[in-house]
């Protein structure tokens, strides 16, 4: 791109801002379904990087929670300046961000975080942008699913990532809304209804681990995948091996095992609520499969830990990678049948 083309994209989207490119007219419109997840989000930026310089890019955005956040991002052709700003956050830069209060309907207040959306979107409203774009929320007490597709893009990006406890409700069009991941954490649906002729959604919850099992009343367990099992049996054989070492050591002397460590109230809600996020995606993913899946590896990375973007958009870009063959053949697919 000459400097003058981008002086130009500079003066009509506004200081740090290029304009998303837009597909040939005969191809198919490719979407991505950006899911929810908090700090592992900075995934979804990865995930676009790798699209992009494969040449792939989407006409179509759908995000829920984190994904609304970078969704919205690079719709507005912001993403630039989220990436940079992601990467320059440390502990004590997203301890500034939060202005924690006793009172209320959430923890966090949230006005710090609007102001930097508001400093980087300003005015920016959701149907002006180059990007087909749409955020994901949950309207209180009813339990809708809303599907914010006009309006201003601050204030819908916002409401998609109020967490419940956390952050406080959004009022918007007289609804009260709250994060969309406790309706439709990774929204294939949506992407679909704006136009995406092909969908790739971008799950950040599809960790092994956390696909729980059932626990039968007589104690006995059945593993509800196989990889799952491969991981307790191999758990359970290093605890077997442990165990006969320390069966030798304490063999003249036994000595009670301490009981671990009560676990804190936030880690309590957090696990809660990544728990549920867990069994809601693999519950709408199977009624509403995409045509290509991308699960970054963001097991070792906790959900509040935002000071880890450089992390998390390497396994995002990774993945993305490992991923363009099945794109490729997907739309090649959707070609044909347009």
């Amino acid at each position: 791109m000459s400097r003058v083309a981008a002086l130009r994209e500079a003066e009509v989207f506004g200081p740090g801002a290029v304009e998303p490119r837009r597909p040939a007219p005969s191809a198919p419109r490719l979407g991505l379904a950006l899911g929810g997840g908090s700090a592992r989000g900075w995934a979804h930026i990865g995930v676009i990087r790798a699209l992009e310089e494969a040449g792939l890019y989407p006409a179509v955005v759908a995000g829920c929670s984190i994904g609304a956040v970078v969704g919205g991002c690079y719709a507005a052709g912001k993403l630039d300046l989220l990436e940079a700003f992601a990467l320059g956050l440390t502990k004590r830069r997203v301890m500034g961000l939060l202005d924690l209060r006793l009172s209320g309907s959430g923890l966090i207040g949230g006005a710090r975080l609007r102001r930097r959306l508001v400093q980087d979107l300003a005015d920016r409203r959701i149907e002006d942008l180059p990007v087909r774009f749409a955020g994901v929320a949950t309207e209180l007490g009813t339990g809708h699913e809303v599907w914010l597709s006009r309006g201003p893009l601050v204030e819908a990006v916002q409401a998609s990532y109020a967490l419940p406890g956390i952050f406080p409700p959004v009022r918007l069009e007289g609804r009260l809304l709250m994060d969309g991941t406790l309706v439709n954490p990774v929204p294939v649906a949506l992407a679909r209804a704006l136009g995406a002729d092909l969908v790739v959604c971008v799950n950040l919850n599809c960790d092994p681990r956390a696909r729980g099992g059932l626990i039968e009343p007589d104690g006995s367990e059945e593993d509800a995948a196989d990889d799952v099992e491969q991981v307790v049996a191999g758990a359970v054989e290093a605890r077997r091996r442990w165990n006969l070492l320390g069966a030798v050591r304490m063999r003249r002397r036994r000595v009670p095992a301490p009981e671990p460590a009560a676990p804190g109230i936030a880690r309590v809600m957090f696990d809660a609520f990544n728990i549920t996020q867990d069994r809601i995606s693999r519950s709408r993913l199977e009624r509403e499969p995409p045509d290509v899946s991308i699960g970054p590896d963001l097991a070792g990375m906790g959900l509040f830990e935002f000071h880890r973007a450089a992390e998390g958009i390497a396994q995002g870009r990774l993945a993305a990678r490992a991923a363009l063959p099945r794109i490729r053949a997907a739309l090649e697919g959707a070609s044909a049948r347009i």
